[in-house]
């Protein structure tokens, strides 16, 4: 199964949108590859390769086709684009900041 979607994360897939892609395709018992319409099957990567999935240099507004295959190939499909076609979430980076605040705090 197959879907084409649009890539809604800034970033594209670099950074952590690939990551949190690869993460969740490596959850799934199926076989998920991305890559570009255009591209045909010779161009498609595996989904739970970090190399692979920013190699693509899939940018913001761009369209991916993602096929699945395996015992949770819907789920996994449904996941992957979900995550392909929402924001990704800088929640990490908060808690970071609100951490080193109480631990350094001021001197006075």
């Amino acid at each position: 199964m197959e879907r084409t979607v649009t890539v809604v994360p800034e970033a594209g897939l670099h950074a952590r949108p690939a990551s949190k892609l690869v993460q969740t395709a490596s959850r799934f018992d199926a076989d998920v590859s991305i890559g570009r319409p255009e591209d045909g099957d010779d161009g498609l990567v595996r989904a739970d390769s970090m190399l692979s999935v920013s190699g693509l240099n899939a940018a913001h507004g761009e369209s991916v086709r993602v096929v699945a295959e395996g015992a949770e190939a819907a789920d996994a499909l449904d996941a992957i684009c979900d995550l392909l076609t929402s924001q990704v979430e800088e929640a990490d980076g908060g808690s970071d900041r609100d951490e080193s605040a109480d631990d350094g705090g001021d001197p006075t």
